[in-house]
């Protein structure tokens, strides 16, 4: 609840006048002030048709050439020693490992692994249970103790 109503003014100074008229001046200030130029700036980057790390790139690309398919017993060989050491993968991981075409290496894994959607380890692929080897020495550990 308010009693009173009470104004507060500053003092008219010399020193208070001094201050308000800096911060004018300084609030019509431009932000930005154009300069003229005597010479042209030369530091400037020309454009590049290819840059060089895309012509590494592009290298690299031709001397690796087309994933050719491998026999799919050597392929799910690679698989499951990738999987010895990780429980998950991301299909770009086990594309690097594998050396193999994205969709030849999906069919595999559709018949091997689970994809996982959701949850913590998302849009990472796992063994299905009954060809996991790991999942068993963990469990007779954990009935030991």
């Amino acid at each position: 609840m308010v009693v009173q109503r009470a104004e507060c003014r500053p003092a008219v100074q010399e020193s208070y006048v001094k201050l308000k008229k800096l911060q004018i001046e300084e609030s019509t200030k431009p932000l930005r002030l154009s300069q003229r130029l005597e010479k042209a700036v030369t530091t400037n980057y020309k454009p590049v048709s290819n840059h060089t790390y895309n012509v590494e790139y592009e290298k690299k690309k031709k001397e690796e050439g087309k994933r050719a398919r491998s026999d799919k017993e050597k392929v799910l060989e690679m698989l499951f020693s990738a999987f010895e050491k990780h429980q998950y993968y991301n299909i770009k991981n086990l594309v690097e490992i594998t050396k193999q075409p994205v969709i030849y290496l999906k069919e595999i894994l559709r018949e091997i692994g689970v994809y996982n959607s959701r949850g913590p380890h998302k849009s990472t692929w796992e063994l299905k249970p009954e060809y996991r080897h790991y999942q068993e020495g963990e469990e007779d550990e954990g009935n030991m103790e």
